[in-house]
């Protein structure tokens, strides 16, 4: 939560904003003879400050501008009568002023500020200023890599100087309250988290397949120190892309759930529901929105069932085909050039298209479990205050039925609850061949 000091030290930053805007107001109208450069109004002291605010300027090295910069595009939401009560405190006459930039909302009836009115406020007509005033809003600024602010397009036959000044709701929560809550599934943001209460000891694979596991967890650990520290970052692509391929159920969610939580990430199922759309270019702007939000965290993208988007291209034949395939190509760009780990999951290696599995740097396969591990699978699974009846032999059950670690914890799900219904403080034979029948039934086999 946001403490004391937290509260009083945006008031001081505000305090401070007035003052460099009313010297610029009073400097450009000629209110008073005297003029005093905006910058030399000192900013607060942030160096024993412990509130995000002053934290966040104080990792980033703001300065002065930046500093002007950042205030402003949080203004909106702490003081919506802002820059309209200093603009009328200072000129006295209500009216337009466009040299001081700004818009109106829809329903948010103050002024929004723009670019303009950042350039206004740092620069005013100096046109020397004004354009290293500019370099604040360049894409490779940390503004921007850091998807801190964004700038909202005006229309298009109007100066990019009119573009709205937006910060990132993710910040505005982080500066406000001291804390940013998890995004949640959305039409806005197509990802839902995942997370997991059981642990790798839970995980039953076979030894090729934990060894892959564990290069991509080593990869997490140290990726930051071989990019830069060792001084990579010129050689190697960023990101880690891999693919976990094998049947239902066994284990590759899981595995994904995992390696967020022993690595401290936040793991995203993309919803592909909300992704895929049938009108063309929505899927590419649906993605956009996710793989920026995700570019500047920690965060572990996983595509479920990635058959759907990340498919095989297919010989053009009409306009839908050379949609598909353009969706296809802006998948590989993106996943290509976005710096986290990318997770997709499919049943089938090969439903993949082949531009995307030369770019993995891992193919992790989750084949069926082996008798040795259904053992494993099912005395884990089993509850630990429940008696098994003598008549049951896990051993020849585990070697005779091939059943994935889903179906294993659909059948003991099955079972105790039917013992449960029943009075039961044990599960006989007979009810286990019946929890194991249904479930082949559900699959589509025959025992």
């Amino acid at each position: 939560m946001m403490t004391q000091n937290g509260q009083h030290f945006l008031e001081w930053e505000l305090d401070w904003l007035a003052k460099v805007v009313t010297t610029r107001l009073e400097n450009h109208f000629k209110i008073k003879q005297e003029q005093k450069e905006v910058d030399a109004i000192p900013p607060p002291d942030i160096e024993q400050v412990r509130c995000s605010y002053a934290q966040f300027a104080r990792s980033n090295n703001l300065n002065f501008e930046e500093r002007v910069i950042l205030i402003l595009s949080l203004v909106p939401f702490i003081k919506p009568n802002f820059l309209d009560d200093l603009i009328s405190g200072v000129l006295k006459n209500p009216g337009e002023f466009p040299q001081i930039g700004g818009v109106r909302g829809k329903a948010f009836r103050g002024i929004l500020p723009t670019v303009e009115t950042a350039l206004f406020i740092l620069a005013g007509d100096d046109l020397n200023r004004r354009f290293h005033v500019q370099s604040y809003f360049n894409q490779d600024h940390l503004f921007f890599t850091k998807q801190i602010i964004h700038l909202e397009d005006g229309f298009d036959s109007e100066p990019s100087m009119s573009n709205r000044i937006v910060l990132d709701d993710e910040y505005v929560e982080l500066f406000t309250v001291g804390e940013v809550s998890k995004p949640k599934l959305s039409t806005s943001f197509p990802a839902q988290l995942i997370t997991t209460e059981m642990e790798w000891g839970d995980l039953v694979l076979n030894s090729a397949t934990l060894d892959q596991i564990n290069e991509i967890e080593i990869w997490i650990k140290y990726n930051n120190t071989l990019m830069n520290e060792w001084g990579m970052k010129k050689k190697i692509k960023p990101g880690y892309r891999c693919l976990f391929h094998g049947p239902p159920g066994t284990g590759k969610t899981l595995t994904a759930c995992l390696l967020g939580k022993y690595t401290g990430r936040d793991v995203f199922r993309v919803d592909l529901s909300t992704v895929v759309s049938k009108f063309i270019g929505e899927t590419e702007k649906n993605l956009s929105v996710l793989f920026d939000k995700a570019e500047s965290k920690d965060w572990i993208l996983f595509f479920d069932e990635a058959d759907a988007l990340f498919g095989k291209r297919t010989n053009i034949r009409d306009a839908h085909d050379k949609y598909a395939n353009q969706e296809v190509s802006y998948l590989l760009q993106r996943v290509e050039s976005h710096s986290g780990l990318v997770i997709l999951a499919s049943n089938y290696k090969s439903n993949i298209d082949e531009a995307f599995t030369r770019r993995f740097q891992s193919l992790v396969h989750f084949p069926m479990p082996k008798s040795d591990e259904r053992l494993t699978l099912w005395k884990q699974s089993l509850p630990a205050n429940i008696n098994l009846a003598g008549d049951i032999n896990l051993e020849e059950i585990a070697r005779q039925y091939e059943l994935s670690g889903a179906n294993i914890i659909n059948i003991v799900q099955y079972v105790s609850l039917q013992a449960l219904s029943k009075g039961h403080d044990h599960i006989d034979n007979l009810l286990l061949q019946e929890g194991i029948k249904k479930e082949y039934i559900k699959e589509g086999k025959v025992i």
